[in-house]
């Protein structure tokens, strides 16, 4: 994503965040500063070669809370930075977790309930003003296996037993009645327990009946909720390699055909849905990124795969682009910034639905770009590389009117062009010109729109 941009008070605005990301990338992460709310950009002039593309359907954009969080245990100050960048457009949906990822066993033994985790995250969604979603993930021990009020936190990812779907479906109906809030769940996450090392592959049968009692529990009490699955992740693998598809492939690599079938089976078998929840990374399995104009043409080549297949409204319950090989992909790294907005135009460009960013706060071990500082530190809760141009595509993309540019001459230039503003990326480690101005490598820019 990039575009150019005229001489005079851009030089200032490039300057200025030119200064920024260098820091970023040589030293501490410093922070970009965002424009008070009634500021007026200078604008940014778009020459050259570009070709535009409108998106498809209104995308809506959203976050996924983790473990760490705008908590109320976070420095007051710093926890409130973070709460002024959330309620600023970061987000159309706020994403929450029945059980971890931030909140606590909802049911240690059956029939006693424990809210209060899950009440904190609902109200912080509540104060920031946005939608709330709910990933139906993951069960409490005795469901799984364990003994009744304890929690085992290394068990999280473990699967219901199948005598206990009805037990985790009934939770789940418990939830949804809890929080009239919630307008749309996700049964489930990445099949979590549900691989079958006997047939090395994916347990879709299992998944697919613990979706379908879900789904009747939850249209049950609430047909209002919007459900949606089987939130697989579609992995890449090299070209020929065992268990590829022949069919679905493209610079990223090969699809796993063991994800596809998860697809193929879930369509034909389940009850019932309103979306098609899945996610991804841009790079092979086990292997680095790929340059962001490869890895980002994943999300629009599966995008296309799904559509071929359901009519249902796509979305990216997480989405992972991976940086190039040697670029740093810290939450305030530029690259990993650039690279994300690249994912998120190639999804435009396909016609998907919605996409929640993994993690608005900064965690050094997810791997994947964030909208503020660590706020559990002091000196948290300020804004990231990505998080201007963020805050500038959420609402525009919600109402539809985005156009994509791209040019021919400049490939590593990719932009976002509103009715009132743009954004422009250079999607490389070099500095690039645009309208006599240097891009810093990796940079990205929010400007008003001049043509």
């Amino acid at each position: 994503m990039h575009a150019p941009r005229p001489r005079g008070r851009l030089v200032a605005v490039l300057a200025a965040l030119t200064a920024a990301l260098v820091a970023c990338s040589a030293g501490p992460i410093a922070s970009p500063t965002l424009p008070s709310p009634n500021e007026t950009l200078p604008p940014i002039e778009l020459d050259g070669d570009w070709t535009w593309t409108k998106q498809e359907t209104a995308l809506e954009l959203g976050v996924t809370h983790t473990q760490k969080s705008l908590d109320d245990s976070e420095p007051a100050e710093a926890r409130q930075r973070g709460i002024d960048i959330l309620s600023a457009d970061s987000a159309i949906w706020q994403n929450h977790h029945l059980m971890g990822f931030g909140t606590d066993n909802p049911e240690p033994e059956p029939g006693a309930y424990d809210w209060s985790t899950l009440d904190r995250r609902m109200k912080l969604t509540e104060e920031t003003g946005q939608r709330s979603m709910l990933t139906l993930c993951c069960a409490p021990d005795w469901m799984k296996g364990g003994e009744a009020g304890e929690t085992d936190w290394d068990a999280l990812e473990d699967e219901p037993t199948p005598e206990h779907f009805g037990d985790f479906a009934r939770l789940a109906a418990e939830a949804v009645k809890r929080y009239p809030q919630v307008e749309r769940v996700m049964v489930w996450n990445e099949l979590k327990g549900f691989w079958d090392s006997d047939q090395d592959r994916w347990d879709y049968e299992g998944y697919t009946e613990l979706y379908n009692q879900v789904y009747r529990a939850v249209k049950d009490v609430r047909p209002d909720v919007l459900v949606g699955g089987p939130y697989v992740v579609l992995i890449s693998l090299d070209e020929g390699a065992e268990d590829t598809s022949t069919t679905v492939a493209g610079p990223w690599g090969a699809a796993d055909q063991r994800t596809l079938d998860v697809v193929d089976y879930w369509l034909q078998n389940n009850v019932g849905a309103d979306f098609l929840a899945v996610d991804t990374a841009s790079n092979k399995r086990n292997q680095e990124g790929l340059n962001p104009l490869d890895g980002g043409r994943k999300f629009a080549d599966m995008a296309r795969w799904l559509q071929q297949r359901s009519d249902l409204p796509i979305w990216w319950a997480e989405y992972y682009p991976e940086v190039p090989a040697g670029e740093d992909d810290a939450p305030g790294s530029p690259a990993n910034a650039a690279v994300n907005l690249a994912a998120i135009a190639a999804m435009a460009e396909s016609g998907t639905a919605g996409a929640l960013l993994w993690g608005p706060q900064a965690d050094e071990d997810l791997g994947s770009p964030a909208l503020w500082s660590d706020s559990t530190e002091e000196d948290g809760g300020r804004p990231l590389p990505l998080t201007q141009a963020w805050q500038f595509l959420v609402p525009r993309m919600a109402a539809g009117g985005v156009e994509i540019g791209r040019s021919p001459s400049r490939p590593n230039l990719l932009a976002f062009r509103a009715d009132d503003g743009v954004v422009v990326v250079n999607l490389s480690a070099e500095q690039t010109e645009v309208a006599g101005n240097q891009l810093a490598p990796w940079q990205i820019a929010v400007g008003g729109r001049r043509s």
